[in-house]
């Protein structure tokens, strides 16, 4: 499931630039692999950590939540573990906030 990372140079600020990690779906699906069971997890950590690894400044939060929905409706990775039930991103997930809760549940 190794992609070739895409990164592209966006504006920081007026002056800075920094180097932003589009992420694969695939991508998105292997760190979710890596989360750990029945725990919520910290999404701006997952995405850091796949910046960190492919060399980038950032990793493109709307990438990762578009794919975070598609995953949510094919059910091919944990998303559970990184989307927090209590907040508004959950209920575009397949099963909204009520699906997280369950599943979160029914590992810890």
């Amino acid at each position: 499931m190794d992609d070739v990372p895409v990164i592209k140079m966006r504006r920081k600020g007026r002056a800075e630039q920094q180097r932003m990690l589009i992420p694969s779906e695939c991508m998105v699906v292997d760190a979710l692999r890596g989360t750990p069971a029945g725990k919520l997890s910290d999404l701006a950590e997952i995405r850091h950590a796949l910046a960190v690894k492919h060399g980038a400044d950032a990793c493109c939060p709307v990438t990762v939540q578009r794919h975070l929905v598609h995953i949510s409706e094919e059910g091919s990775a944990p998303f559970w573990r990184v989307v927090d039930p209590d907040r508004p991103f959950a209920r575009r997930m397949a099963g909204g906030p009520d699906r997280i809760r369950e599943k979160l549940a029914g590992e810890g």
